[in-house]
């Protein structure tokens, strides 16, 4: 790793800031998240993998990808459904590397004190890319009581044109599609919801409230155990339009809602794609069609990762979280970056490989920081 500049107004201090402020707000997250655990997937040894690989590259690619186009512009550009910088991968840039500092440190490969910069620099980003793409004044949803609205008021405007009343046959079937989309994503995001991303609650006219639900990436992409999968639609977006529902989502893209069953509180409902660019209204027509694809979509693609070798799944679901970065280097222009994995954990792939179950967390129920800092 070559040495690198420190950001500008940026110091020890500043970055212990910071590191707190995320350490909490993760930990407020970790505390209300259901755990789930993978029979298929090795979830916590990837996780552990890709945060190694991106504490060891990731501040040169934000660099780089500074330099195409500024953090902010990145986010600003971000406010329309059809790409993935969204709250998710915004969340993920800044902390799957301070996982993985946490991890070499804890693996005595650096030590606390040790290479300030790196952190600095990542951080940067993340504070930039985060304030442009939300538009509030707030960097996360932890810092506005549980709202995500970054989607400006013309695309709001169009969403809500876009929806309409659902009978009640129609209905029970859009609730089978957004189970089926919903599983489907898990599985091609390997255990994770990356690719399915909630943002809300939009406050209407009529007192009504906005959820927002993109689905993206679901077809033949980057991930290389999608490059056979048949699916009618690469990105969908769905607006459910909620009467007497409270609504927080929070920056993993999760939405709770008041009460539990939302899906039997929406008034009216619109299916959209972004597969040509703007947003264009998908008809409830082809609802039927769209899920049958799907369930035949997540079957092979079930039975592909059956058929992986357990070092071939950890570096597919590697992949995944170390290329949270790459929506960033796209909507930048700079994607033709080298996003290949395992290339900078290789000294501890071994180790960390063995790792089973569910992810384990920094310390929850803890006083001791989530996230290590700098010494003063």
């Amino acid at each position: 790793m070559t040495s690198l500049p420190m950001p500008k107004r940026w110091d020890v201090a500043e970055i212990n800031t910071w590191l707190h402020y995320h350490g909490e707000a993760t930990r407020a997250m970790t505390k209300l998240r259901t755990a789930l655990e993978s029979k298929l997937i090795p979830i916590t040894a990837y996780i552990l993998v890709s945060a190694v690989e991106c504490y060891r590259r990731h501040p040169e690619l934000v660099l780089q990808i500074d330099r195409a186009m500024s953090a902010e512009d990145i986010g600003a550009r971000a406010r329309i459904p059809g790409n993935q910088v969204d709250s998710v991968h915004i969340w993920s840039q800044a902390n799957i590397f301070l996982l993985g500092r946490n991890v070499l440190i804890m693996l005595g490969r650096i030590a606390p004190h040790d290479e300030p910069e790196r952190t600095a620099i990542v951080l940067d980003f993340w504070k930039r890319v985060a304030g442009a793409f939300r538009g509030d004044g707030n960097l996360q949803a932890f810092d506005a009581g549980y709202t995500c609205t970054p989607y400006l008021d013309s695309v709001v405007s169009e969403l809500d044109a876009g929806c309409a009343p659902v009978d009640d046959e129609k209905w029970s079937a859009l609730k089978k599609l957004n189970a089926t989309l919903s599983s489907y994503m898990f599985l091609l995001y390997f255990d994770t919801r990356s690719g399915m991303v909630d943002t809300g609650p939009y406050q209407l006219d009529d007192g009504r409230v906005l959820l927002v639900r993109d689905f993206s990436k679901m077809g033949p992409s980057d991930f290389s155990w999608a490059s056979e999968l048949e699916v009618p639609y690469q990105n969908l977006t769905a607006a459910f339009v909620l009467r007497d529902v409270e609504v927080d989502v929070n920056d993993w893209g999760t939405s709770v809602t008041r009460p539990e069953n939302y899906l039997d509180h929406v008034e009216r409902f619109g299916l959209f794609t972004t597969d040509n660019g703007p947003l264009e209204p998908v008809g409830l027509d082809r609802v039927d069609d769209i899920r049958a694809a799907t369930r035949a979509a997540q079957q092979k693609l079930y039975r592909d990762i059956a058929a992986m070798s357990r070092k071939e799944r950890i570096d597919a679901g590697a992949y995944v979280y170390f290329s949270f970065l790459r929506p960033f280097a796209d909507v930048a222009g700079a994607a033709a970056l080298d996003w290949s994995i395992p290339r900078e954990s290789l000294d501890v792939y071994d180790m960390l490989s063995m790792f089973e179950g569910a992810p384990a967390d920094a310390p929850v129920e803890s006083d001791l920081p989530y996230y290590t800092p700098f010494p003063s």
